[in-house]
């Protein structure tokens, strides 16, 4: 019981750290800071207004906001994987024949199916950054005024932006 309370902890404390970091990422237009991330489900709204200006910027926008959604793949891999780890931590190892319902197995397989559940949401999530980062770019080539996104994705770090006008 401990482990479990433990985990339920950990995942609330965690959580309220996420929403943090995502509600704090801004991008500089006309010397003024915007939030990008306006809500944790749509990312990158807040640059909309700008980038419906140009065609190819918002169909780049659109497909970053397409694959930041949630897929049934990794929800149903986390299901399983806490079904296991919840099977595993009520199971007791009384039998000798049970392989694939013991209990060291069902606690290890189902920290293991979260585990990379999160590694492949968290893979495609950073390579899915670029979508906006390049939308901001095509933008930026045709249009004003100038958006300066941050290098990293929660606005910290040093990140240079030059801008000259004739």
């Amino acid at each position: 019981m401990w482990k479990l309370s433990l985990l339920f902890l950990s995942a609330l404390l965690s959580a309220q750290i996420w929403a943090a970091e995502t509600c704090s990422r801004v991008a500089t237009i006309n010397y003024q800071e915007i939030l990008v991330d306006v809500s944790s489900s749509n990312r990158g709204e807040g640059l909309r207004y700008y980038l419906e200006k140009d065609q190819i910027a918002k169909e780049l926008l659109d497909e970053y906001q397409d694959n930041n959604r949630p897929t049934w793949k990794s929800a149903a891999m986390s299901t399983l994987g806490s079904a296991m780890l919840i099977g595993g931590l009520l199971r007791t190892n009384e039998g000798e024949n049970e392989t694939l319902t013991s209990r060291n197995f069902l606690l290890f397989g189902g920290a293991t199916l979260i585990a990379v559940s999160y590694l492949i949401s968290k893979t495609n999530h950073y390579n899915n950054e670029y979508l906006l980062s390049k939308s901001v770019e095509e933008y930026n080539k045709r249009n004003t005024p100038r958006i300066f996104l941050s290098p990293t994705e929660d606005g910290a770090g040093l990140g240079f932006g030059i801008g000259q006008e004739f």
